[in-house]
């Protein structure tokens, strides 16, 4: 064979491998974005019966609320990073400077993104309390090419998107949100998406399970 045909063949042959390995893994992450991953818990919840001082310090308070789930008992086994984490999610979810319904669309688009049925679950319950529709949630979970989508509710799923892709909001998304939002908004924006991706990553690494009574996707949307 002439050997530069036998090069272009060989260039020809490694493309359609590379293409061929490309499709599979693509394949392979499509079958794999399913509900939550993990069937049983790497990381199990510290029981009621064995906590520590340290870990009573933190749980004693949120079980006295109904709210001893199994995110922040599975937290527990490492009582200093809990502590730490509880203050910085408390200013994400009670002091930031966003609408709690534009605050929530974020949270549940990062948790989709992300495959994180927990964070889902418990953030579904919050988003309808901050005045989410069915119909939202399913734009939601579609994303910005989403029918219907009012432009502000495209811009907060849009900046989701970038940021869980790029790790950086593009120039015309960030213009356009900043006609609306003020400079802490904007940070506090970030930093609620990133909050909530390292908190997915962690749910779903950890394998925590949703607690009982809380719903998962819903069927044949994941």
């Amino acid at each position: 064979m002439n050997p530069k045909r036998a090069r272009r063949r060989n260039w020809q042959v490694g493309l359609v491998a590379a293409l061929a390995i490309s499709v599979a893994g693509n394949v392979w992450m499509a079958r794999g974005v399913g509900a939550q991953r993990l069937a049983q818990p790497r990381i199990a919840p510290v029981l009621k019966e064995n906590w520590t001082e340290a870990q009573r310090e933190i749980l004693a308070p949120l079980e006295a609320q109904g709210r001893a789930w199994n995110v922040f008992t599975t937290m527990a086994n490492h009582p200093e990073l809990a502590k730490d984490w509880l203050v910085f999610g408390g200013h994400i979810l009670s002091r930031n400077t966003l609408p709690a319904r534009d605050r929530e669309m974020l949270i549940l688009r990062i948790g989709w993104l992300c495959r994180s049925e927990y964070e889902w679950a418990q953030h579904v319950r919050l988003g309808r309390a901050a005045g989410l529709t069915e119909e939202e949630l399913a734009h939601i979970m579609h994303g910005p090419e989403a029918a219907g989508l009012p432009d502000h509710d495209r811009l907060l799923l849009q900046a989701t998107g970038e940021l869980h892709e790029k790790s950086f909001i593009s120039d015309d998304t960030w213009n356009a949100l900043t006609k609306t939002y003020d400079t802490r908004q904007m940070m506090d924006l970030v930093f609620t998406v990133g909050q909530y991706n390292l908190v997915s990553m962690a749910l779903n690494s950890f394998g925590v399970q949703l607690d009982p009574g809380l719903t998962g996707f819903p069927p044949g949307a994941q």
